[in-house]
Formats: C-alpha cells, sequence, structure tokens
C-alpha cells in the first residue's frame, strides 16, 4: 500500500501527535507499506526545531517542507504556522504519485483539504481524518471565534466540503465522534466513523519496575508527601481551579507537580505564587524519552479538561501515565475520553469541576490504593498499547 501521513510535527519533536504520527508511519512500514511522511521544519515549542536531515528508513521517506520556528506562545504565531504549513503541504500533496491512503491528521485544524486535493487529483485514493481537535467548534467554545460569524461560517463550510470527500473520520471518544458526525457529515454517502483511541509504546515502558526516577526530583521538598504529578501541556482546553483549591486543602499531605508548558503556563504560575501553595511546583517540558523517569516518582497521575471542551479536544495525558502505572485522578466533564477510560477500566477516579471536596478524597483514596498501579498498567496494556490500538487502526486503513 502507498500510504501518506500529513501532520505539522514529527517526532523526534515532542507533540504527542508527532509520537502517534511515528508510531503509525513506523509500523505500517514495517508490514510492507510504501509510507511518506508530509511533516514540518520548525518544532511543537519555539526554539526546539526538527532535524534539518531527513530520516527516512526502508519503506519510509519524510518530505519536511518549511515552516517557521514560532511556537505556541500566542494565537497569531500558532496561526501563522499554521497556514504557512498548509501551503507547503497542499504543494507536497499535488506532487506526489497517486495514493492508495491519505491519513491527514488535525494539527493543523483544516490541513485535511491538502488532502482532498489530492484526491481530486487521483480519486481512487482514499482520505482518513484522524481528528485530535474539533475545529472551528473548540474556537467557538473558548471565545476565540464569534460562532455564527463570517469566519465561523466559513469555517463550518469548508469542513462540510471536506467531509464529502471523506473516506474514514477517526475520533479520540464518542463525544468527538457524534459532534463531527453531527455537524458535518452529508446525508447522502457519508463517511464510516470509528473511535480508536490514543496509545504510547510499549517499548519506552517496558519496565515500570526498573525505570530510574528522574533527577529533578531531588531538588523538590517532597518529604512523606505523595506526588500528584500533570505532564504536559496547560492549553485553553484545561481547568485547574478545582484542583488548585483542593491542593490549598492537601498541603501537608500532597505535593503538585506540573512538568510542562502551554498557553496557560504564565497564567498558572502566576496564581500558584498569589495562592502562595507551596506545595505546588512547576517545572518546563522535558525530552519526550525522560517522561518515564518523571512518572516513576509520581504516586499518581493528574488530568484536567474544561467542560467547553467536551467533543472538541480530548487530553493526551491517559495513555503514557497507564503506562507507567500511575492512577489517574481526572477532574473534568463525563463522557470524555478520560472518563470512559476510568469507568471501563477501574483506574482512577473521575470528578467534577467544581467538586473540591471529591478532588481531596479522590487524591487521598487513589494514594492508598494498594492496587492501583497493577490495574494501570494491564488497562494499557489490554487498550492503550501500541499493541492494543495498532490493529484497529489497520483494520480500519486496509478496509
Amino acid at each position: 500500500m502507498r500510504l501518506t501521513l500529513v501532520n505539522q510535527f514529527y517526532a523526534p519533536d515532542i507533540s504527542p501527535t508527532a509520537q502517534l504520527a511515528a508510531s503509525l508511519a513506523e509500523h505500517r512500514a514495517e508490514r510492507g507499506d510504501r509510507v511518506t511522511i508530509v511533516t514540518g521544519r520548525a518544532g511543537y515549542l519555539e526554539g526546539l526545531a526538527a532535524p534539518a536531515t531527513v530520516r527516512s528508513g526502508r519503506g519510509l521517506r519524510i518530505k519536511r517542507v518549511w515552516t517557521p520556528d514560532l511556537g505556541k506562545s500566542s494565537r497569531g504565531r500558532r496561526v501563522l504556522g499554521y497556514l504557512t504549513f498548509t501551503i507547503g503541504a497542499l504543494l507536497r500533496l499535488l506532487l506526489l504519485p497517486p495514493q492508495d491512503v491519505l491519513v491527514a491528521m488535525t494539527t493543523p485544524p483544516f490541513v485535511s483539504v491538502a488532502a482532498v486535493a489530492h484526491k481530486l487529483l487521483h480519486p481512487r485514493t482514499r482520505v482518513v481524518l484522524w481528528s485530535m481537535d474539533c475545529y472551528p467548534d473548540a474556537a467557538e467554545r473558548f471565545g476565540e471565534l464569534r460562532p455564527g460569524g463570517v469566519t465561523s461560517r466559513a469555517l463550518r463550510a469548508l469542513n462540510r466540503w471536506t467531509f464529502r470527500h471523506l473516506d474514514l473520520v477517526v475520533g479520540l471518544d464518542g463525544a468527538m465522534i457524534d459532534l463531527l458526525e453531527g455537524q458535518y457529515a452529508p446525508e447522502v454517502d457519508p463517511p464510516r466513523f470509528a473511535v480508536v483511541p490514543n496509545w504510547e509504546r510499549r517499548s519506552l515502558f517496558a519496565s515500570i519496575d526498573e525505570t530510574p526516577v528522574w533527577p529533578g526530583y531531588a531538588e523538590l521538598d517532597v518529604g512523606d508527601r505523595a506526588v500528584a504529578l500533570y505532564l504536559g501541556n496547560t492549553g485553553v482546553g484545561h481547568s485547574f481551579d478545582t484542583l488548585l483549591d483542593a491542593a490549598a486543602l492537601l498541603q501537608d499531605e500532597v505535593l503538585f507537580l506540573f512538568v510542562g508548558g502551554g498557553a496557560r503556563w504564565s497564567e498558572l504560575g502566576a496564581t500558584v505564587e498569589r495562592r502562595g501553595l507551596r506545595n505546588v511546583v512547576l517545572r518546563s517540558y522535558v525530552p519526550k524519552d525522560e517522561t518515564p523517569n518523571v512518572m516513576a516518582g509520581a504516586d499518581l497521575a493528574v488530568i484536567t479538561l474544561d467542560d467547553r471542551s467536551l467533543g472538541v479536544m480530548s487530553p493526551s495525558k491517559l495513555h503514557a501515565n497507564l503506562a507507567a502505572g500511575l492512577p489517574v485522578l481526572y477532574v473534568g466533564p463525563a463522557g470524555s475520553n478520560v472518563d470512559e477510560a476510568i469507568t471501563r477500566h477501574d483506574v482512577g477516579c473521575s470528578v467534577r469541576i467544581g467538586d473540591v471536596d471529591g478532588v481531596v478524597a479522590a487524591v487521598r483514596s487513589l494514594r492508598d490504593h494498594p492496587h492501583a498501579a497493577e490495574q494501570a498498567r494491564a488497562a494499557f496494556e489490554a487498550a492503550y498499547s501500541d499493541d492494543a490500538a495498532l490493529p484497529q487502526l489497520d483494520r480500519l486503513l486496509d478496509a
């Protein structure tokens, strides 16, 4: 099969979509597909550009289009990076020979248009939208676009046109599929819709019992306190007020460690300082291969989601936390991929935003749970590892 995957970021970049793209691409190349990656040169974080050389292997070639190294520190920078990559990807895809399957991810949000352009030239190509976020819906919910405005109407019309040419839409949870199918699927000959959860490579978490602890813990005054770890992006789609209110009640019991960055990072740090939360510590991103070491020193993982995010985005932190054997404290709306995982596999506690007492009780319960690590790891191996998730995608791509 000739398969092309389009995403703005690609490994060794630290972004979750970059890692997922690489996992799928390498897996398909090992199966014998001729895989092409169309990706950008700039990194997820400003100043961390992708390698200048093209790393290709047997059955896999990587084509990087020029993109400015602007990072994600402002909406204007993100949009300019999105536009630059989409134009470059469009030119690349128009010049590619006919592909059997073309998988477009949603970084940037409307790059699937470039994939459809290839299909218009080569009608036998099947186009797959692998959705991680839903736009313009997310932008409307968070006040970045006015619902019903000119820009919003134009982007929704573009989505409806794109969906008429899609063959398959893969989403992360039922709420996302319901939104996409209800808003954009044509009544006649709609694409197929399927839920496939994201995953982590089992090889990165081969033995959690033998993983050395991140050296950064030596700088922290942990003492006898449990460590609740928030690892990754603190974007606009996350909510932290309830978590910080609970942290204030757990000053002597729990250290809340944030390792990451994102649009709300500075705001989060300022709030912690203003409130004098001595048990909340922020540290910047670490390389992907060091994340197992960070998790090795924690007792539980924390994941949050704003109520407005349900259906338009899903946290990408779940799978690595389960792989590391960490039970999950989720603070957010019911129905998300994390809430579904906790309900299905009994790997943590799901608490609604505003329920501070519920968060405090959940932290204490997970801290003292005798079999939490074993249950988390079992769920990872059963549903959220590459060994479990990739065969689901294989069946869809090979159909």
